[in-house]
């Protein structure tokens, strides 16, 4: 190992872990030591990560305030340092050490504003692909329709949350007060994905969850009217199966139509 790389090293390990060995090699510089010229790159690097996390997570910063998240981000830091050669992915831990880390857990909402501002990232940074109109699909054969299989945009995020997240996201996005968190009974599942630069999400009911559940797994528009057929009226199903694709249509989720 060349003494550069091994400089390198003892530095990273003193940023990552707080190990000390790389204190030998630097000298000191009255008045200040060697450990508290290092001190000063170890603090500007913990302060920038916990500074990333302030803009991938503005929601949960408000929620905080400045003084409480600079403590929380610095217990990240200490608990989750940093692994990924892109800053980008550091917070990708937060959703769950605040889930399972006092004095966190004891607040169960953050945890979820965590996932769903996460969950925000991901759509945006996400793969672009072309969506499909409701007139390409019109365009095929209804006999051929039971077939069709549908492939989904890869910015699609699926999250169940019982907590009010989207209404506290949207109230900070409008630089609103934010509501007080409400914890429903049942968790809701939601729907985040992206057209253009936007993100977009809503709600989802159990039915479309579960059809759109088995459509990703690669089932068939017949597989989804069969499934729907048994939690719904007979004479409901076509309608309902016809206007959950329709919705999808719409909301720009499918990118592919595939048939056998």
């Amino acid at each position: 190992m060349t003494a550069l790389r091994r400089l390198q090293e003892d530095f990273q390990s003193y940023l990552l872990e707080g190990r000390t060995a790389v204190e030998t090699r630097v000298v000191d510089a009255p008045p200040a030591s060697a450990a508290e010229r290092l001190a000063v790159y170890g603090h500007a690097y913990r302060a920038r990560l916990v500074e990333a996390l302030g803009k991938d997570f503005p929601v949960l910063k408000t929620l905080f305030g400045d003084e409480e998240f600079q403590a929380m981000g610095a217990a990240y830091v200490a608990a989750h340092p940093s692994r990924h050669p892109s800053i980008r992915w550091f917070g990708r831990h937060l959703a769950g050490f605040l889930r399972d880390n006092d004095p966190y857990r004891f607040r169960p909402a953050l945890a979820e504003i965590a996932a769903f501002e996460w969950a925000q990232g991901e759509v945006f940074d996400g793969l672009d692909a072309p969506a499909v109109t409701v007139e390409a699909m019109a365009a095929i054969p209804p006999p051929r329709w039971a077939a069709l299989r549908l492939g989904f945009q890869p910015t699609l995020r699926q999250l169940e949350l019982y907590w009010n997240v989207p209404a506290l996201v949207q109230a900070a996005q409008k630089q609103e007060s934010l509501p007080a968190p409400e914890r429903s009974d049942a968790p809701v599942r939601w729907l985040l994905w992206r057209r253009e630069l936007l993100i977009y999400w809503r709600s989802i009911p159990d039915d479309e969850r579960w059809g759109l559940d088995l459509c990703r797994r690669g089932g068939t528009f017949g597989e989804l009217c069969e499934f729907l057929s048994k939690r719904t009226a007979a004479e409901e199903t076509p309608a309902r199966a016809a206007g959950m694709l329709k919705q999808w249509l719409t909301d720009g989720l499918v990118c592919r139509l595939n048939l056998d």
